[in-house]
């Protein structure tokens, strides 16, 4: 039987927890329809904090100050995202130092990698960097040699971040998201028809499959 194409778009910022574990999620559900889906996944920027500083944040203090979350919350959400990713097998790294950056020339980096064939490779690395192995991923060394661990070309990657070649492509893609009224990620668009939000339940992602499977065969 010939699989049917997929295009899935995912509106995503790479410090965002809920899109990890939505993808895992998703894929979860994408290896059970392996023999029916032929997927494509394309990532779409979103930044969670675009008027973040360079500096960045302490990520507890931002949870606070943008939340109004107590110590006592903020602990026991870490330890809730702790078990889910580790119920889809990725590793969160929370510790106090935390910070939270600026995700603007990370979302530079992968419109690039898009064109070379690695952006799905690459967002899934900086997922890594950010959550489990505590590097800053606003970072010109950490972002380059992210795409070089995943096959991209270090000197090419520098060079995008530091001419900032994509940076109005970028924003342009940003405001048009924020346009069609996005306030949060994640966000899932399958073959620009369907469209589900958050860090759903596989079973949910499973049944939006079915439907799209389905309603291809009654066409």
């Amino acid at each position: 039987m010939q699989k049917l194409p997929l295009r899935i778009d995912i509106v995503s910022d790479v410090v965002c927890p809920w899109c990890v574990i939505g993808y895992y999620r998703l894929q979860q559900a994408l290896d059970k329809f392996d023999e029916a889906i032929d997927p494509t996944i394309n990532w779409l920027p979103f930044e969670l904090n675009p008027d973040m500083p360079s500096e960045g944040q302490n990520l507890r203090e931002h949870i606070a100050e943008k939340y109004g979350t107590s110590l006592e919350e903020s602990i026991t959400a870490r330890e809730r995202l702790t078990k889910l990713g580790a119920d889809v097998g990725f590793h969160f790294d929370y510790f106090d130092e935390m910070r939270m950056v600026n995700t603007f020339h990370a979302h530079q980096l992968l419109h690039w990698a898009a064109s070379e064939g690695k952006q799905h490779a690459l967002s899934l690395q900086l997922f890594a960097d950010f959550f489990s192995h505590r590097r800053d991923v606003s970072a010109f060394d950490v972002l380059i040699a992210a795409a070089e661990s995943v096959g991209l070309n270090s000197f090419a990657a520098r060079d995008v971040l530091a001419q900032q070649t994509y940076a109005n492509d970028v924003r342009q893609l940003e405001q048009g998201i924020v346009s069609k009224g996005v306030r949060g990620v994640p966000l899932f668009v399958f073959n620009g028809q369907y469209a589900l939000s958050g860090a759903q339940e596989v079973t949910t992602f499973e049944a939006q499959l079915q439907r799209i499977i389905d309603d291809k065969h009654t066409a």
